[in-house]
């Protein structure tokens, strides 16, 4: 099932029913631009949401999909489903699901308030109605038998403009992280963000702060996920919505990095925004990194009587300071440790003459499954910063290091020995004591590849269980 087949499903179940229904939002949007649309359906009933989804659903099979309810808010979501047999690890046969295609269903609705109450009810309404509580002219569009358009999306599509529908004002107090979505979708379309639309976000910026951080941090990545995010977080800053969601990036503006021992062209602000634009890599994440790789600048710059700026330990600083923004913006254990390994290591020196062992505590401390996103942090960084080339050959030759030395014993699991050795030449049990004498052996063979010998090693085991040693 794809979103077209959903669409006229929907469509031929209306007229079986006689029950008016629309989609609404992006997909119309999309259609009209001519754009790829691979998200999710959202219709709009004029009648019970939850009533239409169920005759919906009854088309189609428990394998094809789910029927998951929301009673309260006459709200229902199919769930299209792609279904495969696998084998267990105890060898029984079971079944995994693939989420294909989501549609949501709502009645029509609008807020109501009662005169001796603030807080606002939902209640049955037209479709222009349910239209006029939309977001953006552009996605407050609707579509059934013809086009349903109330509030000029068609012509501000055509005129490339994002406008809030209604009062701008009173879109953003109803729902404040509207304000980085206009910033989003216009960076999305490559549309300007018509004026007085972007006068009232700057006039409301300060309501992000009440937005939980987690869809701050969603919207965040979606920016990051662009095509251009470099625009996007501008218009952050530009907006007053930056210092709101990164202060620690914001800071970063007006600080100098010119002296008469260095050539830096931008400030840190100016530096990060670019890195981001120069950084090859459209995983959001390392974009992340490369826009805040350099905020320890910070808390680190100092300028001596000579006029030379420095930023001694900046990485160090950068490195907590990520720790930091990662913990607010609810980051899993995995995201946390690659961005802070981005920021931290970001100063790693380039030299194809270094030592094995040298490359490996590289290697080690950048982690193996980072070596290409730091090294395109790096590109960024390079051109960020005003350097016409991308690479230098020291980069180069860098990069065919790295590769012979991986060939080379890396980890715990290449040595020679094992947890098994230690215990039965100890005569102990498992427990720290063994994975503190690996540990032991395998930072000697980090030095010296040679030492990856199993008569030494053993040799050494007892060596390390001696006191003293």
């Amino acid at each position: 099932m794809n979103i077209q087949q959903a669409f006229k499903s929907i469509g031929t179940l209306s007229k079986n029913t006689g029950i008016d229904v629309y989609v609404v939002g992006g997909f119309v949007r999309d259609q009209l631009l001519e754009r790829d649309f691979k998200k999710d359906l959202d219709v709009v009933v004029l009648g019970s949401g939850l009533e239409f989804a169920k005759q919906f659903a009854a088309q189609f099979s428990a394998e094809n999909g789910r029927l998951i309810e929301f009673s309260d808010f006459d709200t229902a979501r199919y769930v299209f489903l792609e279904t495969t047999n696998s084998i267990a690890e105890n060898g029984e046969q079971e079944k995994q699901y693939r989420t294909l295609l989501e549609v949501e269903f709502a009645g029509a609705r609008k807020e109501a308030y009662r005169s001796d109450s603030r807080k606002p009810t939902v209640v049955p309404a037209t479709l222009e109605e349910d239209l006029s509580r939309r977001d953006f002219t552009v996605n407050a569009m609707a579509l059934g038998d013809g086009l349903v358009d109330p509030f000029g999306g068609q012509n501000d599509i055509k005129n490339k403009i994002i406008r809030a529908v209604g009062n701008p004002s009173q879109r953003f107090k109803e729902d404040a992280l509207r304000l980085i979505r206009a910033v989003r979708i216009s960076g999305e379309l490559e549309f300007e963000i018509e004026p007085i639309t972007f006068e009232a976000i700057k006039n409301n910026a300060g309501l992000l702060l009440e937005i939980a951080d987690e869809r701050v941090r969603d919207e965040m990545f979606k920016i990051l996920s662009s095509v251009n995010p470099y625009y996007g977080i501008a218009k952050l800053r530009d907006s007053g919505l930056l210092p709101k969601i990164l202060p620690e990036l914001e800071q970063c503006f007006g600080i100098s990095q010119e002296g008469p021992k260095h050539d830096r062209v931008y400030d840190i602000g100016k530096h990060s925004l670019l890195t981001l634009k120069e950084t090859p890599s459209a995983d959001p994440l390392v974009r992340l990194g490369a826009l805040l790789h350099d905020i320890g600048k910070t808390k680190t710059v100092k300028i001596a009587e000579d006029g030379n700026v420095t930023f001694y330990n900046h990485d160090l600083e950068g490195g907590k300071m990520v720790l930091l923004i990662a913990r607010r913006f609810n980051l899993s254990k995995k995201q946390t440790d690659k961005l802070y390994r981005l920021v931290r290591w970001h100063l790693f020196t380039v030299d194809e003459n270094q030592t094995d062992a040298a490359v490996r505590r590289f290697i080690k401390n950048v982690g193996l499954e980072n070596i290409e996103d730091i090294m395109a942090l790096r590109i960024g960084d390079r051109l960020g910063g005003g350097t016409q080339k991308a690479v230098s050959w020291r980069m180069e030759k860098f990069k065919e290091r790295i590769k012979k030395v991986l060939k080379k014993p890396f980890s715990i699991s290449d040595l020679k020995v094992d947890g098994n050795d230690v215990m039965k030449i100890l005569n102990i049990k498992p427990g720290p004591k063994v994975g503190e004498i690996l540990k032991k052996l395998f930072a000697e063979v980090l030095d010296d590849a040679v030492k990856n010998d199993r008569e030494y090693l053993l040799k050494r085991v007892n060596d390390y269980h001696t006191p003293g040693v």
